[in-house]
């Protein structure tokens, strides 16, 4: 019997360590079934009292932790927002912050009976100026000198199930507890799929044939508040960092090196109107479905990610005959600065 909360490999055989998605979501890289490497924290994690009758090691009581964090019991909507950066890591040459960024996550959750619950989310993540923090609708890549088009993070559904049994990766979720913070820990890390976006066929908008990626998690509360039965909805800050390869309309081919982002994301209780303001008005303008969960239920393989919906984008553009000589389909006329 374990004497604190359980780490990954306290329960998962290596075989599977496959996890599913914490905190709003976000990605460059949705969730579908990833297989995932989780990483093992090496410091015991320090004990805090928890209330009388509250047990974060049985599984319905953590699952239903997890889902309060992330969402509402009540099956109500709830929407946060995540403020971050975006840096460009060469090989061999240097760092450079690239983006500021801004993301907006809606979710929903429906309890469907025998431990199993519907996750129904979208997000969206814009692509600003790293020093004024304007939404960029272009931008010269500072490491080719091409100007190209920003095609912002359009993810919508990217849904996804969880079940007391027979998931991906059955509750207790990993988790740790200091204080009155609960921190449920999911690392993901993924490389065993196939690149949508083909090398031979686009080799300025894909870096490799291999989908890689990682995504790294903390999604936090307050102990006393997810142990409250009355409360359906809990407070939530999640740290989200993610290592991948280049964006397509970076167009930057299989030049050495990985996009990093940081986040700090926040559940807003009080609804839309804690998106600033800027934000929100071009949300409302341009895509004002990302404002509320979806409605409808899709298919898990329908969920969308950065380079699925880049590569619908691009063949539509193929089609309009919108490709030029050099393969760029999302250079802008001026290339050089």
């Amino acid at each position: 019997m374990l004497d604190r909360p359980p780490l990954m490999s306290d329960f998962v055989p290596a075989s599977r360590r496959s996890v599913m998605a914490g905190g709003l979501g976000l990605a460059a890289g949705a969730w579908g079934a990833p297989q995932a490497q989780a990483q093992t924290p090496q410091a015991q994690t320090p004990q805090a009292q928890t209330p009388k009758g509250f047990d974060l090691m049985d599984p319905e009581t953590n699952l239903k932790t997890l889902l309060k964090l992330q969402a509402d019991l009540a099956e109500k909507d709830t929407i946060g927002g995540f403020p971050g950066e975006a840096w460009a890591w060469v090989s061999g040459q240097g760092n450079t912050k690239v983006f500021k960024t801004y993301g907006i996550g809606t979710s929903r959750v429906q309890a469907m009976g025998d431990g199993v619950w519907r996750f129904y989310h979208r997000e969206i993540l814009y692509y600003c100026d790293p020093k004024t923090g304007e939404i960029l609708s272009d931008w010269v890549n500072p490491i080719t000198g091409k100007r190209v088009e920003i095609l912002h993070i359009i993810n919508d559904p990217v849904n996804r199930v969880y079940r007391l049994k027979g998931g991906l990766l059955d509750p207790p979720f990993p988790h740790m507890v200091v204080g009155d913070r609960v921190v449920f820990q999911l690392d993901v890390l993924r490389s065993t799929e196939k690149n949508p976006i083909e090398r031979a066929k686009y080799p300025l908008q894909s870096q490799q044939d291999l989908y890689q990626s990682g995504e790294l998690w903390a999604i936090s509360g307050s102990l006393k508040e997810v142990s409250d039965p009355n409360v359906t909805s809990a407070e939530n800050h999640t740290a989200w960092a993610r290592v991948g390869m280049w964006l397509p309309f970076m167009e930057m081919g299989d030049r050495q090196g990985v996009m990093i982002y940081h986040s700090q994301s926040f559940k807003f209780k009080q609804g839309k109107s804690m998106i600033p303001k800027k934000i929100l008005d071009y949300t409302e303008k341009n895509y004002p479905a990302f404002l509320e969960a979806p409605k409808e239920w899709k298919d898990q393989r329908e969920n969308e990610n950065t380079w699925s919906y880049s590569l619908k984008v691009m063949k539509e553009r193929e089609a309009q005959g919108k490709r030029q000589p050099d393969g760029s389909i999302f250079g802008k006329s001026d290339t050089k600065v």
